[in-house]
């Protein structure tokens, strides 16, 4: 057995000063929770945020800034998400199941980055911007590679934040039993082009498709993506399915998510 103490931070400052003793950050639990009970994780300090101040959600105008202590089912539900980026609202809206959208938030799963994860197909597809303590991180930069983020040892989330878009959606074909996204594909077009972001099948995690995105540029149309070549060399390959169905889920997530725009 071993000792872990408990603390309630007050204050960003506060659990930033545990974070730099070896404190780790407690959001919603949903991988922190689960990896202490089967002796993977043993942290000597459990930081706790609800006590941050990090919960909201504002529109800004031209974005939709949301807390990183904000729930699954406050994004899900929120008029503002709902009316500025339904796509955003419907994909927390699907995200596990009624217990863990009531106790998930989203900067615990943006800095997890669990390859599996709906929300960072949303950051990397919208091109949000991630808020931390210390500066503001852009989506195509934030993701670095399964379970890996750009985030520094002393630095948190405080909130994300996503563009307005002309038009959005996302499909995934979820795991019968958690949920969790077998292949996620969220597509947005906007001022600045489309962006096709895949989560759920890379063996880096969350990635862009160029050629899809590409392709759309062109003729936003699910038949404009017939002929895109994806490749399944880069893929995940498990148990619930091979590298190259996953490919074929890659393009016909895709594809639905464009018709649903």
């Amino acid at each position: 057995m071993y000792q872990t103490n408990y603390v309630k931070a007050a204050s960003t400052d506060e659990a930033v000063g545990h974070m730099s003793s070896g404190g780790q950050l407690l959001a919603g639990g949903m991988t922190l929770i689960p990896t202490m009970k089967q002796r993977l994780a043993s942290p000597e300090t459990v930081v706790d945020l609800a006590g941050c101040g990090l919960s909201g959600i504002e529109d800004t105008g031209d974005a939709i800034r949301i807390g990183a202590m904000t729930r699954h089912v406050d994004v899900a539900e929120s008029a503002v998400v709902q009316g500025a980026i339904p796509a955003l609202a419907a994909l927390a809206s699907g995200i596990g199941d009624r217990q863990v959208r009531n106790r998930g938030t989203i900067g615990g799963s943006v800095a997890n980055n669990d390859p599996s994860a709906c929300y960072p197909a949303a950051v990397l597809g919208l091109g949000g911007t991630v808020h931390t303590n210390k500066r503001d991180i852009a989506a195509d930069d934030f993701f670095t590679g399964m379970f890996e983020t750009a985030l520094d040892e002393d630095e948190m989330i405080t909130a994300v934040s996503f563009p307005k878009v002309a038009k959005a959606a996302y499909l995934k074909f979820p795991n019968p039993a958690s949920r969790y996204a077998m292949v996620g594909v969220f597509v947005a077009a906007g001022g600045d082009g489309t962006r096709v972001a895949v989560t759920g099948a890379g063996s880096d995690g969350v990635f862009r498709h160029g050629g899809m995105e590409s392709a759309l540029d062109g003729d936003f149309s699910a038949s404009a993506l017939d002929g895109v070549a994806v490749d399944s060399s880069d893929l995940i390959g498990d148990i619930h399915a091979a590298p190259d169905y996953r490919a074929h889920l890659v393009r016909e997530m895709a594809k639905r998510a464009v018709d649903a725009c």
